[in-house]
């Protein structure tokens, strides 16, 4: 592998930045959700706390790839950085004396805000990666899937952070805490960023932002539909159902509650990362032809609908929660999250795989907006089908979007790889 002392420089530097991000972006999506959860919210209102916060991804992921080509990605990371520092003081200041529609009309309004930061934070960091990685021997998707699998790990520790932040220091604390580390790693980068990351090019044109290659937008349909189905049950459905069988309701039971569902999301998010770091080897990518792993995205997509199919099954067909029950969704869902993960990370490397260097940061962000689009999808689903039909139906959902993801990856072409030989 060629040095490129400047080029690496700076993209530890914006991983660095992007697991702090994360981890506050975890931990936060916990507080939010279990907070508001004590305080009386339904399914549906839950869900509507994260509605534009998905929305945002969308809209931002479409700008900020024209963003970056035009004014390079050290632009793009410190907008999002400094906009969830915002976005973490506004949530703050949350008037606990509000009525309930004003309060979920302005942590809309504050996770909005911090959706626009996550994505413009995750755009710099993924398009970092094609222009700094080696393309011999698989080392893009090595790559790819270190700074994937890492960045979900250190998510899911930050789901973890965010229950035991709650049940120690309360609400407005926790988000106080994490605004400042995050402000002062703001600092720290201003002060000293290495350079290395792509400049921006006057030439850039916002008509580019919506691709013309066939394989980005049928990945990127894929991707909406995995991301869906992820979120269906992940977002509402097995937290609340999680609570409403651990927690009595006291403040030792809610305490306890949020410990253990908090740990069950960081396991989850967690293993995720792990397998993600790991897709490379499992799949053998150093040693077979690049096309192989467009067929294997359309393999692990079938595999990948068995498993939430039957979890709807066993919990339709049980009597009512129980230990076996609860230890049987744990199972499945972790195992869901093993599946998964090999799908996400495939999808990951094909993008920088199916784009060129010229239209990375355009590519890259038309993809992570159908990934957005499939949260959005997902989180409005969460709670409407776990209100209508309640985790059966939240599941069932999920096998339903993986097929349709498993449509959108068999459509795949790879016409920008190289033929086998």
């Amino acid at each position: 592998m060629s040095a490129r002392p400047e080029g690496l420089s700076a993209y530890i530097a914006v991983t660095a930045a992007y697991w702090a991000f994360m981890l506050t972006d975890g931990a936060l999506r916990m507080l939010v959700l279990l907070h508001f959860h004590t305080l009386g919210f339904s399914p549906v209102q839950l869900a509507w706390l994260f509605l534009l916060y998905e929305v945002a991804g969308i809209v931002t992921n479409l700008s900020a790839g024209w963003i970056a080509a035009r004014f390079g990605l050290t632009s793009t990371l410190f907008a999002g950085l400094s906009i969830q520092v915002l976005a973490l003081l506004a949530l703050a200041a949350l008037d606990p004396g509000w009525a309930l529609w004003p309060s979920v009309a302005y942590v809309m309004a504050v996770q909005g805000a911090s959706g626009v930061a996550k994505d413009l934070s995750k755009m710099s960091a993924k398009s970092a990666v094609k222009t700094l990685a080696p393309t011999g021997r698989g080392g893009l998707f090595r790559w790819v899937a270190v700074l994937t699998g890492s960045k979900n790990a250190v998510k899911g520790v930050g789901f973890l952070t965010g229950a035991g932040l709650l049940a120690t220091l309360g609400f407005v604390q926790s988000v106080l805490a994490m605004a400042a580390v995050l402000a002062l790693i703001l600092v720290a980068l201003a002060l000293k960023m290495p350079t290395g990351l792509p400049r921006g090019r006057k030439g850039a044109k916002v008509s580019d932002i919506l691709s013309k290659d066939r394989d980005v937008n049928w990945l990127s349909a894929a991707r909406l539909f995995l991301f869906g189905a992820r979120d269906v049950w992940f977002v509402v459905g097995i937290p609340i159902y999680f609570y409403a069988v651990l927690s009595d309701g006291s403040e030792d039971g809610n305490r306890a509650a949020f410990f253990l569902i908090g740990s069950f999301m960081a396991v989850w998010t967690i293993l995720y990362g792990g397998v993600q770091g790991a897709a490379p080897r499992l799949l053998e990518a150093a040693t077979r032809p690049e096309r192989d792993l467009v067929r294997e995205a359309r393999r692990w997509a079938g595999w990948l609908a068995v498993i939430p199919a039957l979890l709807a099954a066993l919990v339709f067909l049980s009597p009512g929660p129980s230990p076996w029950l609860t230890v049987a969704l744990v199972a499945g869902l972790l195992a869901f999250g093993a599946v998964f993960a090999v799908n996400s990370s495939l999808h990951s490397y094909l993008i920088l795989a199916f784009t060129s260097s010229e239209r990375v940061t355009m590519d890259v962000g038309f993809y992570y907006m159908a990934n957005a689009a499939g949260r959005l999808l997902g989180t409005m689903l969460s709670g409407l089908t776990y209100q209508i039909g309640g985790l059966p139906l939240c599941l069932g959902s999920a096998a339903l979007l993986v097929l349709l993801s498993r449509v959108g990856a068999g459509r795949l072409v790879g016409h920008r790889m190289p033929a086998p030989a």
